[in-house]
C-alpha cells in the first residue's frame, strides 16, 4: 500500500500540544497508526498508509481544537482520543469551561461531553459509572463556572460519611475538619480548578460550603450548585431528603459508583432506586460512565473491566445455580 504525506496546519498552541513534552504526544501517535509525524514548521506533516494516514489526522485533530479552546493537554487526553479513534467512536466536540488555572477544562471522552451538556441542560443530573471518569471533577468544575460567572451565589458539596469498610471512629476538630477527610476528592478538584488560596477565600466568605448529608435535612437551597458526592451510599431515605432540598434557581448533580456500595445493606442503597424512578422525569438528566470512559491511568480501564467482567460472571453463575 503506498505510503504518502499529508501536511496539517496548527498554530503555535496546538502544534506544542500536539508534539508534547520531548515529543511524547507525537510518538504515541505513531505507534498507535504506524505513521510518520513531523514538524516542519507551521503545523505536522503524517506520512502513511491513506487509511492509518486518515486516522491519525482525526486524532491531531481532535487534539489541537482541546488545545486552541484553552485546554492543557497530557499524555492522557492523548491516550483517550487513541482509544476512541480505534474503537471508532466520535469525539467530544468544542465544549470547555474556562475556569482551569492551567487553561480551559474540556471534555476529553464523549461520555464527558454528554456529561457536560446535561449539567447545562438539566436541574438535576445524575452521573455514575466507574472511578477515574471524570464524574466528581467536572462537576465540581462546572459549579466552579457558574459561581465565578456569577450565576449561582454558592457551591454546596455533600456526601455520606460511610468508610469504604474501615471503621475510623471519632474524628476530632470543628465540623470542617470533621467533614473534610470524605470530601477530600473535591477539595483536590477544586484546589486544581480555582487554586487553593481562591478556595479558601470563597469558604471564608460562605461561597463554598461543605457539609455531611445529615446537615441538609430541613434546608432549602436557593441559587446554588449542589454536589451529592459518593451517592451510592445514600439510604433511600437520605436519597430523597437530598433531592428535596432544591430552592429557587438552584441546580444539582448527584455522582456515584453503584458497584461501590459501602452500607451495611446495599440494597438500601438510594442511587439505584433514585435512576429506575426518576430517569424520565422532566429536568432530570442521567449520564451513564463506562470503562472506556476511564481516563485517570490505562491501567484504571483495565482493572475496572477486569471486575466488570467478574461482576458478569458471578450474575451468570446466580442464574444457573440449581
Amino acid at each position: 500500500m503506498a505510503r504518502e504525506s499529508e501536511f496539517l496546519a496548527l498554530s503555535d498552541v496546538a502544534l506544542r500540544s500536539v508534539i508534547g513534552p520531548g515529543s511524547r504526544h507525537v510518538a504515541l501517535i505513531e505507534d498507535a497508526f504506524k505513521v510518520l509525524v513531523e514538524s516542519p514548521g507551521g503545523g505536522v506533516s503524517i506520512n502513511g498508509s491513506t487509511k492509518d494516514r486518515a486516522a491519525a489526522k482525526r486524532v491531531v485533530e481532535v487534539l489541537a481544537k482541546r488545545a486552541d479552546l484553552g485546554a492543557e493537554i497530557t499524555e492522557a487526553d492523548v491516550r483517550t482520543a487513541l482509544g476512541a479513534q480505534r474503537s471508532g467512536g466520535k469525539t467530544p466536540e468544542g465544549v470547555a469551561l474556562p475556569v482551569g488555572r492551567r487553561g480551559a477544562i474540556a471534555p476529553k471522552t464523549p461520555a464527558q461531553a454528554r456529561y457536560l451538556e446535561a449539567l447545562a441542560r438539566c436541574e438535576l443530573t445524575f452521573g455514575v459509572g466507574p472511578a477515574g471518569t471524570g464524574k466528581t471533577f467536572l462537576a465540581a468544575a462546572y459549579g466552579a463556572s457558574l459561581l465565578r460567572r456569577g450565576q449561582v451565589d454558592r457551591l454546596v458539596i455533600t456526601r455520606p460519611a460511610v468508610e469504604a469498610g474501615e471503621k475510623l471512629g471519632f474524628l476530632p476538630g470543628d465540623l470542617n475538619e470533621k467533614v473534610d477527610p470524605y470530601l477530600a476528592p473535591i477539595w483536590e478538584a477544586l484546589n486544581e480548578i480555582l487554586g487553593a488560596d481562591d478556595v479558601r477565600r470563597r469558604r471564608d466568605k460562605g461561597e463554598i460550603e461543605a457539609a455531611p448529608i445529615a446537615f441538609m435535612r430541613g434546608r432549602t437551597l436557593s441559587h446554588a450548585f449542589i454536589i451529592a458526592d459518593e451517592a451510592q451510599n445514600l439510604t433511600r431515605l437520605q436519597m430523597k431528603m437530598v433531592l428535596t432540598r432544591l430552592g429557587e434557581g438552584a441546580r444539582m448533580v448527584v455522582t456515584g459508583d453503584p458497584s461501590q456500595v459501602d452500607l451495611v445493606n446495599t440494597r438500601d442503597s438510594g442511587l439505584p432506586h433514585a435512576l429506575r424512578i426518576l430517569e424520565n422525569v422532566k429536568g432530570v438528566g442521567v449520564l451513564r460512565f463506562e470503562a472506556a470512559d476511564v481516563v485517570r491511568h490505562a491501567m484504571v480501564e483495565r482493572i475496572v473491566r477486569a471486575y466488570d467482567a467478574d461482576a458478569a460472571a458471578a450474575r451468570g453463575g446466580d442464574a444457573t445455580a440449581p
